[in-house]
């Protein structure tokens, strides 16, 4: 695309031309017939699409509580035969899920970019994640589930095995700001445990979820074995974690806490990814043209609604005018969008809930003595929720933007004059999900990252990096969740560990007339051979 063919909407950043196509040539009433086949409702609800605010679905199903029991003892039924399934066949169906998704991913994009006002790059970043992930416990999984052998309590008279048995039927609540990546990306090391899923996916993005599902179902999935509720957060989510044998949660801190309560009172597990108030360093050797590109990238993709994109900015006093300027110059030149294609860089907030956070941390900042460096201004001539990227200078304690989460294209700079300090302001919250060192002095920047409290630590990147190394574990500390996904964490926490003992030839005990006392005494030369011979 050049910039003959970009149109300028008043003073602020561009826009990026209209498409050809809309809503109702991609969501027709056959598709969501098609798509909904198999959830159960005793009502009905309605998405809508952030490009326009206009209903996107009518009719979806809306579960009730009895819906989700009736979806549990589905899953349930249809587990069993699952868990019984070769773990081989069962990681075949990822690689042909995998091969499914890139195929037909036009579909998915369409219906990724109309339910959260993405672009499509931005979209086609969950098509990437999704296979990453399914390629790699396709090919993973048996080498993780396999049965491990254990030296015993009796060298070569104690063999121990450790099996890993499924869960049963995990109880998955995900959010609409990634509805393909945080839905069925999680539930594919789940299904290969060998368990069955119940998800709760957002009601403004359920279409991605479903269709996920057809298509996995296409590849192998017997069907009862992903069942999909739909209905309000505090009704439905409350009802699948009361019945789930786990809990796999994406979401805010304050709705995390409630899930890790209610799933402790019932002496099950979860995990949950939350918040982010995430950090970006800029070291003095930084190599500036892409350092900014990053900065861009990372701040702004999905318009910052990316638990893992960058919030706040600390930079070198002695670079931080020169990148702020080329900084500024790229983020005001941003080509904004609402077209089912690629071309524009950013897209819309999701709802006019997100829109009121970004406007009030903005405003509000604004009005203490911030100073906007870009953007500032919410942009209804594009679609009711846009709002521009936007860079704050100035940013101080007691603004809101410097501490609260804004989950928005907002990202505030502060200048720093060496790199312990910048290490401590970054680590100057409860968060602690994802953070980006720039540097290039590889050593010195993998020395900052173990100095970073953050679940996953990117050099020279942003996010992506960390998020796209599957076989590495991904999450957060503090207040930025529990557990962690990817990685053999992120399957094996869909399982429960079992010990099977075989005792040979003697017992653990007094045998073959000994008096306990003998057998006391040759119990303890035994345990004193062992620790001679360096065993563990």
């Amino acid at each position: 695309m050049t910039d003959s063919h970009i149109t300028q909407g008043g003073a602020g950043n561009p826009v990026a031309p209209e498409g050809t196509r809309t809503a109702a040539d991609v969501v027709t009433p056959e598709l969501i017939t098609r798509l909904t086949r198999g959830v159960g409702g005793s009502g009905t609800t309605v998405s809508h699409t952030p490009f326009t605010g206009e209903v996107l679905a009518a009719a979806l199903p809306e579960s009730t509580p009895e819906d989700v029991a009736t979806a549990f003892g589905c899953a349930r039924a249809a587990q069993r035969a699952w868990a019984a399934t070769p773990v081989r066949r069962r990681a075949a169906v990822l690689l042909r899920f995998h091969d499914l998704l890139l195929r037909r991913q036009p579909e998915i994009l369409d219906l990724i970019q109309l339910e959260t006002g993405k672009t499509r790059l931005h979209a086609q970043e969950e098509v990437q994640g999704v296979a990453i992930v399914a390629r790699h416990y396709g090919r993973k999984a048996p080498a993780y589930l396999r049965p491990k052998g254990h030296l015993g309590a009796v060298p070569t008279l104690t063999k121990v095995t450790e099996l890993r048995q499924p869960r049963g039927v995990v109880g998955l609540i995900a959010p609409w700001n990634y509805p393909l990546q945080l839905s069925v990306g999680d539930a594919i090391p789940a299904f290969v445990a060998g368990n069955a899923v119940v998800m709760k996916p957002d009601t403004e993005t359920a279409l991605s979820a479903l269709w996920a599902r057809e298509l996995m179902v296409e590849a192998g999935l017997p069907a009862g074995v992903w069942q999909v509720v739909i209905g309000d957060g505090p009704v439905v989510g409350p009802a699948v974690v009361e019945r789930a044998d786990y809990v796999a949660f994406t979401g805010s801190t304050r709705t995390g806490r409630e899930v890790a309560q209610a799933a402790a009172a019932r002496l099950v597990g979860c995990s949950l990814e939350l918040g982010g108030k995430n950090a970006m360093l800029v070291l003095r050797d930084a190599d500036l043209a892409r350092a900014v590109d990053g900065a861009v990238r990372g701040s702004f993709a999905s318009a910052g609604q990316l638990c893992i994109s960058m919030e706040r900015l600390y930079v070198h006093e002695s670079i931080a005018d020169d990148f702020l300027e080329r900084f500024a110059a790229r983020t005001k030149a941003m080509r904004l969008g609402t077209a089912l294609a690629y071309g524009a860089e950013m897209g819309s907030l999701v709802s006019e809930r997100q829109l009121e956070t970004v406007t009030r941390h903005v405003d509000e900042a604004v009005s203490k003595g911030a100073t906007v460096l870009a953007g500032g201004r919410a942009r209804p001539d594009i679609g009711p929720y846009f709002y521009e990227p936007t860079i704050l200078d100035g940013v101080e304690s007691p603004m809101a933007v410097c501490t609260e989460e804004t989950f928005g294209p907002v990202v505030s700079v502060y200048r720093f004059r060496d790199e312990g300090e910048a290490i401590e302001r970054a680590n100057a919250t409860s968060y602690g999900l994802n953070a980006s060192v720039w540097t290039k002095d590889a050593r010195r920047g993998r020395a900052i990252a173990t100095r970073l409290r953050a679940g996953t630590v990117n050099l020279n990147e942003s996010y992506a990096a960390a998020f796209g190394s599957v076989a590495s574990p991904m999450g957060g500390m503090g207040d930025s969740g529990l557990g962690r996904r990817h990685g053999s964490e992120g399957i094996l926490r869909f399982t429960e560990p079992q010990t099977v003992a075989q005792q040979r030839l003697m017992p653990l005990g007094p045998a073959f007339g000994m008096t306990d006392e003998k057998y006391a005494d040759f119990m303890t030369r035994s345990l004193r051979a062992l620790k001679a011979l360096r065993l563990r």
